[in-house]
């Protein structure tokens, strides 16, 4: 069997990820190291499913919390949609909008 593939929405989501603090960045890479390996789907506290195919990265580090929105698509692949540093306990709707957005993108190119 196959690993799974991590790629990225855009470049921009690519640089989320790389800019993160070095806590929180620690973290991501070790989740989505694990992702590679066993699939997408881990689990809290590491993946949380949020409905529809959509799904977060919960990373934290010292410097605070991010959360990364994921699908999967065929081919093994999980898509980085958006990502963004947790300030309040609730996810913003701003951001849900921005990540169930490109999630129906990618679903309709995969169609």
């Amino acid at each position: 069997m196959t690993d799974w593939k991590i790629v990225y929405y855009s470049d921009s989501v690519m640089q989320f990820a790389d800019n993160l603090p070095v806590g929180i960045r620690a973290c991501y890479a070790r989740i989505a190291e694990r992702m590679v390996m066993h699939g997408p789907n881990l689990g809290m506290p590491y993946t949380r499913a949020m409905g529809e195919g959509l799904f977060e990265i919960r990373a934290r580090g010292r410097e605070g919390i991010a959360r990364v929105f994921y699908c999967t698509t065929v081919g093994r692949k999980i898509v980085m949609l958006h990502g963004f540093v947790k300030k309040t306990d609730k996810t913003p709707e701003k951001e849900l909008k921005i990540a169930v957005r490109r999630l129906h993108e990618v679903q309709h190119e995969d169609a």
